[in-house]
């Protein structure tokens, strides 16, 4: 069973309280990462900051470890009308958007699971509760738990993927949001029940400070 106690504030502390936590950045370098071409053409380390610079289209940006069951932590800045995403198993996303002060949002703001494109059309996706998002410029925090897919001895898929819940700044935004298939501009690899956590470079500049995680109980 997975264990639901979570910080439900920016911190620098563990997820779990007396739990181990590791790093997937180390604040030096882009040690464990890999990209979806050659090399990771654009993005940067500086002060402990990692960006894909002020034009926000590089290379994606995906993890040599591979994940099944999740929970992750990550702080991240955006400017103006910026757009990234965080996807779980590299399939699976968790929106980034200047969403700040927006009465009505959508699959494609910060907070929610952006839907699946299927064709030519938007299909699903899971819209955040709130709108948690802080104003453009400033540190930004999720906090995740993810529960991946399963599937039979023979490989065939018995149960979806599913967000038992995302935090967003402190506030629940996501629960229970299960995602039937991978959403748009996934990673070009199939379902599985351990995969790659991956960092969407090309669709507006993005920081990181802080991505943390353990693997749950």
């Amino acid at each position: 069973m997975l264990r639901r106690t979570f910080l439900t504030t920016m911190t620098a502390a563990p997820l779990l309280c007396g739990a181990e936590q590791f790093s997937l950045f180390d604040g030096q370098s882009l040690k464990g990462w890999k990209s979806e071409k050659a090399h990771p053409q654009g993005w940067t380390v500086e002060n402990g900051i990692l960006t894909n610079g002020p034009g926000g289209k590089v290379n994606n940006l995906y993890t040599a470890t591979l994940f099944g069951d999740l929970e992750l932590e990550v702080e991240f800045r955006i400017p103006a009308k910026s757009n990234s995403g965080i996807y779980l198993h590299g399939l699976y996303e968790v929106q980034i958007f200047d969403s700040y002060g927006k009465a009505k949002i959508t699959t494609q703001d910060s907070g929610s699971i952006y839907h699946r494109w299927i064709d030519e059309k938007p299909v699903g996706g899971t819209i955040a509760k709130k709108n948690a998002a802080k104003p453009a410029g400033e540190w930004q925090n999720f906090q995740i738990l993810f529960r991946a897919p399963r599937f039979d001895a023979a490989g065939k898929k018995t149960a979806p993927a599913r967000f038992e819940w995302v935090r967003y700044n402190g506030v629940q935004v996501q629960e229970n949001a299960i995602c039937e298939g991978p959403t748009r501009a996934h990673m070009d690899i199939a379902e599985s029940a351990r995969n790659p956590l991956m960092l969407q470079g090309d669709h507006g500049p993005v920081e990181f400070r802080k991505i943390g995680y353990r693997v749950p109980a």
